[in-house]
């Protein structure tokens, strides 16, 4: 009788184990066919319904692929993108025991643009001044041994017949031989995010250096590159038509700046567009719709703060070169700026 009461327990036992074990995601097995599905609303509204299922799953982690990481036990779920981009999305099932499984999808989010923000010099004088500062000096060749006294004078920066003028000038000025400006809307305007076209005829002359540029807001607080950089457009009077697109931030700047170039005709005798396309997965760069460059975002990168604008033309230095002893005045004229959300 001892050795069959033995049997039963240990029959009775092995019918709790097995009873407790069967149910979901209590196998102790890792979660196996991992199945994703993405709709995108056609609705042009950002909401993206996702669902994913698993064999012994008890939930899913999702990234959106815009550094946003959601858990959701049942697996299903819409999300709202907040901007236009390509996603690479990533959910990863996870099983009672803690192992893992994951699988991808990328997904494609149009939403309609609004005109958000725009200069579009119509009024002749001065630059907006509630749009527009100005850095003033040469401020020890501002890093790139330039050669221009940036002012805040009507000579070097005025708006006259629907553009923006920027003067370079060859001229003797408390201390350097050429002077320009540098209009920037730090403090006045900044954003995250969006459609960037700017209109502009780059000035000509060996020696010059336009820019259309971004920095990001916190550069006071975080310095440069901590802070990123975005150039939409700059130009060497040295290489006519070769337009660069770049960006810089912490092991990519300077002369190893993540960048690429494309060659136009006409940059300094006919206005282009100059076009930054900035989301939270990708950040381009085009001229006239024919792309510079391409630079995937994310979380590791300083590009998704407030940047603010700044247009310059330069002279000399590290990157301009030597400037044709024979330059007296050269001219960028932008027509607009907008911004699109």
């Amino acid at each position: 009788m001892k050795h069959i009461s033995i049997l039963v327990i240990a029959f009775i036992v092995s019918l709790t184990s097995c009873s407790k074990s069967s149910g979901p995601g209590n196998t102790g097995h890792p979660p196996s066919n991992l199945v994703l599905t993405a709709t995108v609303n056609p609705d042009s509204s950002g909401n993206v319904s996702f669902t994913a299922s698993a064999t012994d799953a008890v939930n899913f982690e999702y990234n959106f692929g815009n550094s946003i990481i959601q858990t959701v036990p049942t697996g299903i779920v819409t999300y709202k993108y907040a901007a236009s981009g390509n996603y690479v999305v990533t959910v990863t099932a996870k099983s009672a025991d803690g192992s893992t499984v994951s699988t991808t999808t990328s997904i494609t989010v149009n939403l309609p643009l609004t005109l958000f923000w725009s200069e579009e010099f119509n009024t002749d004088g001065p630059p907006d001044p509630a749009k527009w500062g100005y850095d003033i000096g040469n401020n020890g060749g501002w890093g790139n041994a330039e050669l221009e006294y940036y002012t805040n004078r009507p000579e070097n920066a005025v708006v006259q017949g629907g553009v923006l003028k920027i003067n370079a000038i060859k001229e003797s000025y408390s201390g350097s031989a050429y002077t320009s400006a540098r209009l920037l809307s730090q403090n006045k305007f900044a954003f995250t995010f969006g459609k960037v076209l700017v209109r502009a005829k780059l000035p000509a002359g060996v020696g010059t250096w336009p820019a259309i540029w971004m920095l990001g807001s916190n550069i006071n607080t975080v310095s440069w590159p901590s802070c990123g950089e975005i150039d939409i457009m700059e130009h060497l009077g040295r290489d006519l038509n070769k337009i660069y697109g770049t960006l810089h931030y912490p092991g990519r700047s300077g002369g190893n700046a993540d960048g690429g170039t494309l060659m136009i005709s006409n940059a300094t005798t006919a206005f282009h567009i100059y076009r930054l396309d900035w989301t939270p997965s990708i950040i381009q760069i085009y001229v006239d719709d024919q792309l510079v460059h391409t630079v995937t975002n994310s979380g590791s990168i300083p590009f998704n703060h407030d940047f603010f604008f700044i247009l310059n033309v330069a002279m000399g230095g590290n990157f301009g070169g030597p400037v044709d002893p024979a330059f007296t005045a050269a001219t960028m004229e932008v027509d607009y700026v907008r911004v699109f959300k």
